[in-house]
């Protein structure tokens, strides 16, 4: 087995001298090789709260709904905005993980990135200390009630912190198309490695990214939630809307169903996480230790971002690495992490109502 890129080198082809996509290869639909019974779910689902180091994507504690399964654990956590067949591919995820299992890995360990998120500049430097050494840092930006000028004060304050690094951001597709210009052209000089989402849909980041190229700004453009929330995961491909795409295990139905979308796709792939406990930075990292090909560093680091977590020898990153390995939720752990009743029924609510739409789709 070989290791993922080192955080921070220079990544192979992207843009117009990267793989044309898509390939052609077949995506299967949304669904777990085998649907166990409701009652079995229901019967090995844990519901937990995590409380976070630091606000993130307006969360202060992390709800998700765990799995016990023959071949381990798995998590359904989809954030608490998502629509029930939205959800649905969350499930499948955690049902792959623990009643089919993942994949065999090519790779021991794989390169990730830290994730600062919209935090003011001066809080920079104790975030960054929470990862410890890396090569690769995503800044979060476009945060509602916060302008360019904090977005460009934090990249500086992480570009001062650590000189060396790659530098990417995420808006989450929180720009609109004019200022998605304006901040990709101030940021420009910084050398960002990619920009992730910078504005909605996928004809919108098609038109941001021929406007970027007009004013000579090379920045690449990152598809994420243009590929794992739209129904056509292979659209941004075939509209040449981004240079390369990210993906999330859960999002995209499970590790199996992710590696097809990549393959299919024809274009680099950063493999990321969606605010997961262990449990589920597992699964991430199974996607990325199964990828023919991961050219860039992962964004599978967020455990670090909660002041807790489900097991008690966390997925965090060991010098911009973490290891292949799997996890065992910690019996206290899960105790003193339960949510309270009244959330409790409602994640068991949620299971009752997207398994129902799993099995619908037969």
């Amino acid at each position: 087995m070989s290791d993922a890129l080192p955080p921070g080198r220079p990544a192979g082809p992207v843009g117009p001298d990267a793989a044309p996509g898509p390939t052609g290869a077949a995506v299967p639909p949304v669904g777990p090789a085998l649907l166990p019974p409701l009652a079995v779910l229901q019967d090995a689902a844990r519901v937990v709260s995590v409380p976070m180091r630091v606000r993130f994507r307006a969360t202060e504690n992390r709800e998700v709904l765990l799995l016990r399964g023959p071949a381990g654990w798995g998590e359904f956590g989809p954030f608490p905005e998502y629509d029930d067949a939205e959800a649905a591919a969350w499930l499948a995820a955690g049902i792959e993980a623990a009643w089919t299992g993942y994949p065999a890995p090519l790779r021991d360990r794989v390169a990730v990135n830290a994730t600062v998120p919209a935090v003011a500049a001066d809080r920079v430097p104790d975030v960054l200390a929470g990862f410890g050494h890396v090569g690769t840092v995503k800044i979060k930006v476009a945060e509602r009630g916060q302008g360019l000028e904090d977005d460009v004060a934090r990249v500086a304050a992480v570009r001062r912190a650590l000189p060396e690094a790659a530098l990417r951001v995420d808006a989450n597709a929180g720009w609109t198309h004019a200022a998605a210009v304006e901040a990709l052209t101030a940021l420009g000089p910084v050398g960002l490695q990619y920009a992730e989402q910078p504005v909605a849909g996928i004809d919108g980041l098609a038109r941001l990214r021929e406007a970027l190229r007009s004013r000579g700004v090379g920045t690449p453009i990152a598809a994420d939630e243009s590929v794992r929330r739209a129904d056509d995961p292979l659209r941004v491909a075939r509209a040449g809307a981004g240079d390369l795409i990210v993906v999330k295990a859960a999002p995209l139905g499970g590790v199996r169903r992710a590696l097809a979308v990549v393959a299919a796709a024809g274009l680099p792939a950063v493999v990321s996480s969606a605010l997961d406990t262990s449990v589920g930075i597992r699964g991430g990292v199974a996607l990325a230790a199964a990828l023919p090909d991961l050219p860039f560093a992962c964004g599978l680091g967020t455990v670090a971002l909660m002041a807790d977590d489900v097991v008690t020898d966390p997925l965090r990153p060991v010098d911009g690495y973490l290891d292949v390995r799997d996890v065992e939720p910690d019996p206290e752990r899960l105790e003193a992490l339960a949510a309270g009743p009244e959330r409790e029924r409602w994640w068991r609510d949620r299971l009752t109502r997207v398994h129902a739409v799993l099995a619908a789709r037969g």
